[in-house]
C-alpha cells in the first residue's frame, strides 16, 4: 500500500483535503437553496461517498508488496482487528449525524458562520485529544495557540450571525415601512403554497432576479428554499450547530485511535489498521447511518419539511449530479485528511478544519452571504477570517512526523 512518508506531502494532502471540504457544503446548500429536498440530496451525497472510500482503498491501498506490518487492504479484511474496525466505524456514526445536522443548520444560520463554529469546536476538542493519542509529536507551543485562533474564531462567528441577523431584520422592517399596498404581506402569506421552480438545477426564478442581500432577495430566497427559516428561532439553528461541532470533534480522534491502537485493544501480532481499511469501515458506517436516518426523515421529517417516499426520491433527478458531486469531495476530503494525519499527526491534520476560509468564499460569490450588510458586520466577518488563517498557519507549522 502506499503511505505518505514526508512532511511535504503531508502538507499537500492537507490542503487538498482543505478545498474538497470547504466546497461540497457550498454544492449541498446550493440544492437546498433552490428548493431541493435535503433527504434526497444527502442520500445522493452518501452514495458517492462510499464510492470514494471504495475507490482509494483499492488504489492507494493495494498499491505495492502486502507484508506482515504493512498489509495490503484486501489482506486486512480477513485480519481479527475488530476493536479497531468498531473505533473507525464509530467515527463514521458521529461524521454522518454531524453532516446531517449541519445541512439543516446552513438553512438557518448560513453557510460561513455554521462551518466556522462547527470546525472551531472540532479544533477545540477533536485537536486536544489527538494531541494526546498521538502522544505529543506536534508542538505544543505551536499548536495550541493555533487552537486558541479557532476559540476566537467560535466567538466571532457567533458574533458575525448576530450582526448579520439583525440587519436582515432591519432590511425586512424597511421594506415592511415602505409597503403602503400590503404587498409584503402577500409575500408572507404565499411560503406555504410556494412551489419551487422546475429548473432547479439552473436556479432560474424570482431570486435570481433581485440583487442579493436585498429585502426582496431575502423573501424570494424563502419562497423558493426547501427549508423554510422566517419566523423560527435562530436558537434552533446554533443549537443544531453546536450539536453538530461536538460530533465533529469525535470523528478524528476515534478514526486515530482505529489505526494506532494506542488503547492496546488488538492482540499481540495482528497489525494496525491501515489508514485505507479504516477509512473504508469508517465510511460503510457512515453511509449506513445516513441511508438509515434519511429514509426516516423521508416520512417523518423534521423542521416542518414536506413529507416524501422512496418512490418521490428515486424520481427526483433535479440536482442529483450536484449532489453526486459533493459526496465524491466529501469523500476524497476525508480520506487526504487521515493520509496526511498518519504521517503528520492527527491534530496537524486538523488544520483542514479551516475549510470556512473556502465556504465562506463560495458562500459570498454564489450566495451573496453578507452582500449589503453593515459596517459592524464586515469587521466582524473580516476578524473571523483573520483567525482563521492564523489558525491553519499555526496548525501546520505544529506537523510533527510519526516515527
Amino acid at each position: 500500500m502506499y503511505l505518505v512518508e514526508s512532511k511535504g506531502g503531508a502538507i499537500v494532502c492537507m490542503l487538498l483535503a482543505l478545498s474538497f471540504l470547504g466546497t461540497w457544503p457550498a454544492v449541498m446548500t446550493l440544492l437546498e437553496r433552490r428548493g431541493r429536498l435535503p433527504q434526497h440530496t444527502y442520500l445522493d451525497y452518501s452514495i458517492t461517498n462510499l464510492l470514494a472510500a471504495v475507490i482509494i482503498a483499492f488504489t492507494f491501498g493495494q498499491i505495492g508488496e502486502s507484508t506482515a506490518k504493512k498489509p495490503n487492504f484486501l489482506d486486512q479484511l480477513a485480519q481479527d482487528n475488530w476493536p479497531s474496525v468498531l473505533f473507525a466505524m464509530a467515527g463514521g456514526v458521529v461524521l454522518s449525524v454531524g453532516n446531517l445536522s449541519t445541512q439543516y443548520a446552513w438553512a438557518f444560520v448560513g453557510l460561513s458562520v455554521v462551518e466556522v463554529i462547527t470546525s472551531s469546536i472540532t479544533v477545540v476538542i477533536g485537536t486536544t485529544l489527538n494531541y494526546f493519542l498521538d502522544d505529543k509529536i506536534n508542538k505544543a507551543e505551536i499548536l495550541f495557540p493555533g487552537v486558541g485562533c479557532f476559540l476566537i474564531a467560535v466567538c466571532l462567528g457567533s458574533a458575525v450571525h448576530s450582526s448579520n441577523t439583525a440587519d436582515n431584520k432591519a432590511k425586512l422592517n424597511k421594506l415592511l415601512s415602505d409597503q403602503k399596498d400590503g404587498a409584503i404581506a402577500k409575500y408572507f402569506l404565499s411560503f406555504s403554497t410556494y412551489t419551487a421552480t422546475k429548473d432547479i438545477e439552473n436556479g432560474s426564478g424570482p431570486a435570481g432576479n433581485v440583487k442579493a442581500g436585498t429585502a426582496v432577495f431575502l423573501i424570494e430566497l424563502e419562497k423558493k428554499r426547501s427549508i423554510k427559516v422566517f419566523g423560527k428561532s435562530t436558537f434552533v439553528g446554533l443549537a443544531i450547530t453546536f450539536f453538530a461541532g461536538v460530533c465533529f470533534s469525535l470523528f478524528s480522534p476515534a478514526f486515530n485511535l482505529a489505526t494506532n491502537d494506542q488503547w492496546h485493544t488488538l492482540e499481540k501480532g495482528v497489525s494496525h489498521l491501515s489508514v485505507y481499511t479504516a477509512f473504508f469501515y469508517f465510511s460503510v458506517s457512515c453511509f449506513v447511518i445516513a441511508i438509515i436516518l434519511n429514509i426516516t426523515f423521508l416520512y417523518y421529517p423534521v423542521l416542518d419539511l414536506p413529507k416524501s417516499s422512496l418512490k418521490a426520491y428515486l424520481g427526483d433527478w433535479n440536482g442529483r449530479g450536484w449532489a453526486f458531486l459533493a459526496g465524491l469531495l466529501c469523500g476524497f476530503g476525508n480520506g487526504l485528511q487521515f493520509m496526511g494525519g498518519q504521517a503528520a499527526g492527527y491534530a496537524a491534520a486538523d488544520a483542514v478544519q479551516a475549510l470556512p476560509l473556502v465556504s465562506t468564499f463560495w458562500g459570498v460569490v454564489l450566495f451573496g452571504e453578507y452582500r449589503k450588510s453593515s459596517r459592524r458586520t464586515y469587521i466582524l466577518l473580516g476578524s473571523m477570517l483573520s483567525m482563521f488563517i492564523a489558525a491553519v498557519a499555526i496548525l501546520m507549522a505544529s506537523s510533527g512526523h510519526r516515527k
